[in-house]
């Protein structure tokens, strides 16, 4: 009976004094949530993720805040100036990856958004080169997204101004757009295995940022062996199909690519592999490559989906920026067939209203996190090597320092005085630094394109209510509620 009473003293005991020397050796991280032992402060963040939890955080704690995933710190950085010289004062020193036990179970380190050192440096590269080649350098994949923005028309010209869900045919033309970029082809809207990666694509991102991901992110050696959807979305099913496809899809390649003139992404990597043979250092190699091309399905095709779904619903709901907008593109180009991404500077009002509604409905809630691969000083608190670092970058979107109405759709924020377009050095919605978004030019390129054309061929009503919900779905992400609009055909539409 005394051994147990003594181990019931003992015990509690021991957790004090671990809680105590915890609190010590964290005194010089920024403040944070109470931290308990083992588990962290998860619970801070809530079961449920909503769309204010990182602000509410800042508002206590202050712009640079200290949250635990078990024994890992994360510092979260929010607002334009804390931001900035997080990312851009401290380029190289939080130019790190975190290795995310969750978004790892596959990738295991490799592709470019989570991988470190020179396996990272060398994949970042190819995939600048080759994107700004068959990008930018070239019409070619601007073309395929020209294509897509038909079939879009053609889609909705379908629907006879009737209420219609635009959510399937967005989805299934962002991922085709990718699909042109990494393979050199799209696939037909039927096809059963573009259907499933499609599927497969919306059940990782539906599962990331949710509860189960924070767990198995503080205490992974435990939520691998319990069951959820983690194990189907991401650790299991979802990402092994799309690895899966992604091979066979690098198979034909070798079969049939061509080294002299190279098509897609992937060309151009086996092409990089081929001349790096006799490299002993090279991290060419066809593992890295597919995870490259898991990462730009996962990573590329949620966030431009989400930011069409948003501004298809904001023009809805404010009409009369719609109509300005379609008189502009009226007015510079008339019954000229095509509008190319160049073409943006000709339209400063549609270049503005694009640009607000990236900003007022920024996707992006829980950002892919940085690590800080050095001992850093800011603000006076002392970040060691291997914090994780968290830019809350919707918070610099929504600074009321920086944006004169912060909380409101509106496109002055991108106009000068005399209705020209003025860039923001607060407008980061892809981020800032070494690791700002590899696609940001291509996502930039399918928004206007998309909108540009759609708002041309139709002007697009409410469907019998007032107003439709602008309020999100938070996970890793913003989303809108499921919605129908009317896709009402203009005279002028081709």
């Amino acid at each position: 009976m005394e051994i147990w009473i003594f181990l019931f003293i003992l015990l509690p005991a021991l957790l004090i004094l671990l809680f105590l020397k915890q609190l010590w050796s964290r005194r010089h991280f920024p403040p944070g949530p109470l931290s308990l032992p083992i588990l962290g402060n998860v619970w801070a963040l809530g079961t449920t993720v909503h769309e204010d939890v990182l602000n509410k955080l800042a508002k206590k704690y202050g712009n640079m805040y200290t949250l635990w995933l078990g024994n890992q710190s994360v510092v979260v950085l929010s607002g334009f100036k804390t931001v900035k010289e997080g990312l851009v004062g401290h380029l190289e020193e939080f130019s790190g990856r975190a290795q995310s036990a969750f978004f790892t179970s596959r990738g295991k380190g490799r592709g470019i958004i989570f991988s470190n050192g020179h396996t990272w440096k060398k994949q970042r590269q190819i995939g600048n080169v080759s994107l700004r080649i068959l990008g930018m350098g070239t019409k070619s994949i601007e073309h395929q997204i020209e294509g897509g923005a038909q079939q879009l028309i053609e889609i909705f010209a379908r629907t006879k101004g009737q209420p219609f869900d635009p959510s399937f045919p967005f989805n299934n033309s962002v991922a085709n757009v990718i699909c042109a970029l990494s393979f050199g082809h799209q696939f037909a809207l039927e096809d059963k295995n573009f259907q499933k990666l499609v599927q497969d694509i919306e059940n990782i991102v539906r599962i990331s940022g949710s509860f189960f991901h924070l767990m198995y992110e503080a205490v992974p050696w435990l939520m691998k062996y319990l069951p959820g959807p983690h194990q189907k979305d991401l650790t299991g099913d979802s990402a092994e199909f799309i690895l899966s496809f992604a091979r066979q899809e690098i198979e034909r390649h070798k079969q049939y690519h061509s080294l002299c003139e190279p098509q897609d992404f992937i060309d151009f990597y086996l092409l990089q592999i081929e001349k790096s043979r006799d490299d002993p250092n090279s991290v060419y190699n066809e593992e890295n490559l597919a995870c490259c091309l898991l990462e730009f399905f996962i990573a590329g095709s949620d966030t431009t989906f989400n930011t069409l779904m948003w501004a298809l619903l904001l023009l809805a709901n404010h009409p009369n920026i719609q109509e300005k907008v379609h008189k502009e593109i009226e007015d510079v180009f008339g019954s000229s067939r095509s509008i190319f991404y160049q073409n943006q500077k000709k339209l400063p009002y549609t270049h503005a209203v694009i640009h607000e509604l990236q900003r007022a409905k920024y996707v992006v809630l829980i950002p892919i996190p940085r690590q800080s691969i050095m001992d850093v000083k800011m603000e006076d608190f002392h970040i060691p090597k291997g914090t994780i670092i968290l830019p809350d970058l919707r918070s610099v979107l929504l600074d009321p320092e920086e944006w004169e109405t912060p909380e409101e759709f509106n496109p002055n924020h991108f106009l000068d005085t005399d209705g020209n377009f003025q860039a923001r050095e607060a407008f980061l919605p892809f981020g800032a630094g070494q690791r700002a978004c590899l696609r940001e030019k291509l996502a930039r390129a399918e928004i206007f394109i998309f909108l540009t054309s759609l708002l041309r061929a139709f002007r697009f009503q409410l469907p019998g209510v007032k107003k439709l919900d602008d309020k999100p779905i938070a996970s890793m992400t913003l989303n809108p509620h499921p919605y129908k609009i009317c896709a009402v055909p203009r005279h002028a539409a081709p």
